[in-house]
């Protein structure tokens, strides 16, 4: 088989200067609405993009109305001025920037628009079980031992803001009274429910005062009973676990999570899951939350925007991360210029041969400063590196405010006085200036601590990608794509080396490359060299890959370098309206929606295709085997296109 060179082919179709021009001016229209509503535009950075499947939730206390504030900026409208969004993207990374340069198919490449529309991405999870999440039904499993749908609307909002308050310790009193207006034993009782499932945490007790009976809200045991859901209120023959199907649109799993936690009033580590999913896009995928009913949980569709919450059972266990078996991709590619030999012959290759299962870039951030520098500082154990490549200055797409910030410290290198300059200090720019101030400019390394451990960890997982993407372009390069003698493949989670006499019994989809670390081995040929040489040049040692602090040592892990995906389908349809969408969601099924009603010879095609990936693997470097395309926002930008968002 032939591998291919890199094209630089434009994901989206070029556009004429009035489509330039109308564009433009919309979006200026939105800058100027937002400016308006006093929102703040711009781009955050540092802020990792892609969880790993095998770390924990790390929350980091803020009060609530820094906390509200700091979303308020991080929500805002992140287009920028327009005019100059391509200048600033010139500064930005490309895929062979990161080592990602080959292909396996021999098809001409085509262009087309990836998310022009988020539903135009749709991604449901595949459980452990093989089986793949859908929300299809709404209704709540019956059960004798939940509150009345009374419970949900006795109280009124003032009344629900008082206890909220209270339960979360804002303001100084013990207790609230609600008087009970309409005085029956039933109307007590339903508001005494109310209080305890809506307000984990807080007890009831009636109380007469100057002849009208009162509902009196005090807490039961202390701060620790708002993290642990009343256990005693819990029905023994009901499973703890609640698990539902979340269907979310334009939302990552974690903003979803913090969302349900405040309108639930309770904290976000009682939810878990098995794989967070993309932000720009609709999503589905399976949530367990400890001891909150179906009936609370089905309640918060009534209010909930852009997601829904579905499929309910108990279950005796929470999600853990990783458990899943991968996900199932729908997606459409608009406005695409191939010919329809061009893209049979691309899908065919996908389904047949698969794609090079490289870290797609978001794995390395979007600013001038990669990730991977980062990480490879903290490993060389050049503290002071790491501080300047979080801190300096950098060209390109900033919010305002980091880039005062920056000129601050670069000016200053005064932690107080940069810290001044950004109004959002959850930012890993705000946490490793907090660090600063609290342990001194001479213990950078604890500074560095402060950080949520995902992003720290984040960053050297980024210099392991760095490295076996550009091993594995070498590899490919060396030996195209047929298994050779030397290379690695797994039997069970142990890694051999294939012999001479065995070459024949493997195929390319077999090998696999390790990703560095104190506990792999590497190829027997050329690529075991290359691996030695790229970490001599970046002043580590292969054979030492474990760090004075332990966090940082790396043990290391095996990938494959082919990926065929599964349940492959697809078909090119005809559309004249950029809008409509092309194929309906659950929801769109749940909601009795018609299917698109689209013509037989519109003015746009669109390749709308299918395909399941097991985890860690990315569908962006599956369709840019497709279209033959770099998928790096620099190179979109200097294509004259519009940035993929």
């Amino acid at each position: 088989m032939e591998t291919v060179e890199m094209n630089s082919v434009s994901l989206k179709h070029p556009r004429s200067e009035d489509d330039v021009a109308n564009a433009d001016k919309i979006k200026r229209q939105k800058i100027l609405e937002k400016s308006q509503a006093g929102n703040n535009s711009g781009q955050s950075t540092e802020t990792v993009t892609e969880q790993p499947e095998d770390t924990k939730n790390e929350i980091i206390p803020n009060e609530e109305s820094e906390e509200q504030e700091e979303e308020e900026l991080e929500d805002s409208d992140e287009d920028g001025d327009p005019e100059s969004f391509a200048d600033m993207m010139k500064h930005g990374l490309t895929e062979s920037d990161v080592g990602i340069t080959k292909f396996v198919s021999s098809h001409k490449g085509f262009s087309g628009i990836l998310k022009e529309r988020y539903s135009d991405f749709v991604v449901h999870e595949i459980g452990k079980d093989g089986r793949v999440s859908h929300l299809d039904d709404f209704s709540v499993p019956v059960d004798d031992e939940d509150p009345s749908e009374e419970t949900f609307t006795v109280l009124s909002d003032k009344d629900k803001q008082r206890l909220e308050e209270l339960q979360l310790y804002k303001n100084k009193e013990t207790s609230v009274a609600i008087e009970v207006i309409e005085d029956t034993k039933e109307k007590r009782t339903v508001i005494h429910q109310a209080v305890k499932s809506l307000f984990p945490g807080l007890e009831t007790k009636t109380e007469d005062r100057d002849g009208k009976k009162y509902i009196i809200a005090y807490h039961a045991a202390g701060k620790k009973a708002l993290a642990n859901p009343r256990k005693h209120s819990w029905p023994k023959s009901r499973g703890s676990y609640c698990h539902f199907v979340l269907y979310k649109e334009n939302k990552d799993t974690m903003d979803a999570i913090n969302v349900l936690s405040k309108f639930l009033r309770v904290k976000p580590n009682i939810f878990s899951y098995m794989g967070t999913k993309d932000k720009r896009a609709i999503t589905v995928q399976e949530i367990a939350v400890l001891r909150i009913t179906a009936q609370r949980l089905a309640h918060l569709n009534k209010c909930l925007m852009n997601f829904k919450l579905g499929n309910f059972s108990y279950k005796n266990h929470p999600l853990k991360l990783g458990e899943l078996q991968g996900n199932h991709f729908t997606v459409v590619l608009r406005n695409i210029t191939g010919t329809d030999d061009q893209i049979e012959q691309a899908m065919h290759s996908l389904r047949e041969i698969g794609f090079i299962n490289y870290y797609g870039m978001q794995r390395f951030g979007t600013t001038a400063v990669p990730t991977y520098q980062i990480g490879r500082a903290i490993l060389q154990n050049n503290w002071n590196e790491v501080m300047d490549l979080i801190l300096k200055p950098r060209p390109g797409a900033e919010k305002g405010y980091l880039v005062k910030c920056r000129e601050e410290w670069a000016k200053t290198k005064d932690p107080a006085a940069a810290l001044k300059k950004l109004p959002v200090k959850r930012c890993v720019e705000g946490q490793l200036l907090r660090g600063l101030l609290k342990f001194g400019m001479k213990n950078i390394i604890s500074a560095f601590g402060i950080i949520p451990r995902n992003n720290r960890l984040m960053y050297i997982h980024s210099y392991q990608s760095y490295v076996w993407n550009n091993m594995v372009s070498k590899r490919i390069e060396e030996y195209g794509l047929r298994a050779v003698p030397g290379d690695l493949i797994l039997k069970g989670a142990t890694a051999v080396h294939i012999e001479e006499g065995d070459v024949n019994s493997y195929t390319i989809h077999d090998v696999v490359m390790p990703l560095p670390g104190f506990d792999v081995i590497y190829p027997k040929h050329k690529i075991g060299e290359a691996y030695k040489e790229m970490l001599v040049a970046d002043n580590l040692d292969i054979n030492n890959m474990r760090h004075k602090i332990r966090d940082y040592s790396l043990s290391g892990a095996y990938r494959k370098i082919i990926i065929r995906p599964q349940n492959v389908d697809w078909e090119v349809v005809a559309y004249d309206d950029p809008k409509i969408p092309l194929f309906t969601t659950d929801l769109d099924k749940l909601e009795g929606k018609p299917l698109p009603v689209l013509p037989t010879d519109g003015k746009f095609r669109a390749l709308k295709m299918e395909f399941s990936l097991p985890p860690s693997t990315y569908a962006t470097m599956a369709i840019r085997e497709v279209l033959k395309m770099d998928t790096s926002i620099k190179n979109q930008t200097q294509l004259n296109t519009t940035w993929l968002r």
